[in-house]
């Protein structure tokens, strides 16, 4: 039984679905891909749904969660910016914290209003630091530095469990940005993501190697003494904690 008002009508634009053990550490989740972001990231491994996806009925994705129960154990709202659908996605989460499941949100922190709407629902917040805060513009596009540092602070001070996640791409940064980033964060975990250059925005990226697990390792080391918990994330070895 439904505790909380929404509207029949209301509609979703999600670039997909799906079930996932690794997206929501230590548990089983439906993942849910909402479509649409104001950024254009070079790197953006989703650009087929940056400008849109497909419009769904809350219902039926009300009803994909109902139907998944058996399976899964939390749900992860990811994007895109899933901030952007602001009403769709505060209508999702209270309908799972109503079903007792945890909540994962995956945000670039460019809505930091919005986010502080929603997140004494949310379990666990994943946070794109893309670039030290002062080089957003130049790297990025567009000069948000200082909202998705709002944004960490409204995580900070909530009971919710904050990642802090960087994509580390060789030719548009170097490790002593990360050094950098780590030194202007707070969080539960850091990640360093691997690169990858099959699917990206610019193309001219495609021929910029992904870095090393070696590599990574080795940024890790440089950040050490900044930051209490640190994690990498390559494609051939998965999420690794490095202790």
């Amino acid at each position: 039984m439904n505790t909380f008002n929404f509207k029949d009508d209301n509609l979703i634009e999600i670039g997909g679905m799906l079930v996932s053990s690794i997206e929501f550490p230590g548990k089983i989740s439906l993942v849910i891909f909402t479509a649409g972001c104001i950024l254009k990231c070079p790197y953006c491994h989703n650009a087929g749904i940056i400008d849109g996806g497909n419009p769904r009925k809350i219902m039926e994705i009300f009803q994909e969660i109902t139907e998944s129960l058996d399976f899964i154990d939390s749900v992860v709202i990811t994007g895109g910016e899933p901030l952007i659908q602001k009403s769709a996605v505060i209508d999702i989460i209270k309908y799972c914290k109503n079903l007792n499941l945890d909540v994962k949100l995956d945000t670039s922190g460019c809505y930091p209003e919005r986010l502080e709407e929603l997140i004494e629902f949310v379990d666990y917040v994943a946070l794109d630091i893309k670039v030290p805060f002062n080089k957003y513009k130049k790297v990025i596009g567009e000069d948000i530095g200082e909202k998705v540092r709002r944004s960490m602070e409204i995580c900070l001070l909530s009971n919710t469990y904050l990642e802090c996640r960087t994509t580390y791409v060789p030719t548009l940064m170097n490790p002593h940005d990360i050094v950098e980033i780590v030194k202007e964060i707070d969080c539960d975990i850091y990640t360093i993501q691997q690169f990858k250059n099959i699917s990206v925005l610019d193309e001219t990226l495609l021929e910029v190697p992904s870095p090393s697990r070696t590599e990574l390792l080795e940024i890790v080391e440089l950040i050490k003494p900044f930051i209490k918990r640190i994690k990498i994330k390559t494609s051939e070895f998965g999420d690794e904690i490095i202790e």
